[in-house]
């Protein structure tokens, strides 16, 4: 799927879900894609971090130093109360989406 017009206009929304059960490293929310996604998007760093630095921009995500599981110091991610929000409002503005998508594909006769 890489290289999509959907991908490039969903990347903001998986971070933000891969961030809402707390902070995580840039690997890891790439990782989280990944798994989650059977595997079906694999986001490269080249959009991943530019991804989560537009975000930060944004003031949807916040940034803070840690340790990862393997004692590494690395740049963790996490959600903002407005990351929060968008993460709500743009969930449900894709389930509404990807339901009359559905309806449309599913259609098995002529629109009246």
């Amino acid at each position: 799927m890489a290289g999509s017009d959907l991908f490039t206009g969903s990347l903001d929304l998986l971070i933000l879900k891969a961030l809402s059960w707390g902070p995580r490293h840039g690997y890891a929310v790439g990782r989280w894609i990944r798994d989650t996604t059977e595997e079906e998007i694999l986001v490269q760093e080249g959009a991943l971090y530019p991804a989560l630095h537009r975000l930060e921009r944004r003031g949807l995500v916040a940034e803070e130093w840690g340790l990862t599981d393997t004692n590494r110091e690395a740049k963790f991610y996490r959600l903002t109360a407005e990351g929060r929000r968008r993460l709500r409002d743009e969930a449900e503005r894709w389930g509404r989406f990807a339901r009359v998508m559905r309806l449309a594909l599913d259609a098995t006769a002529e629109a009246p």
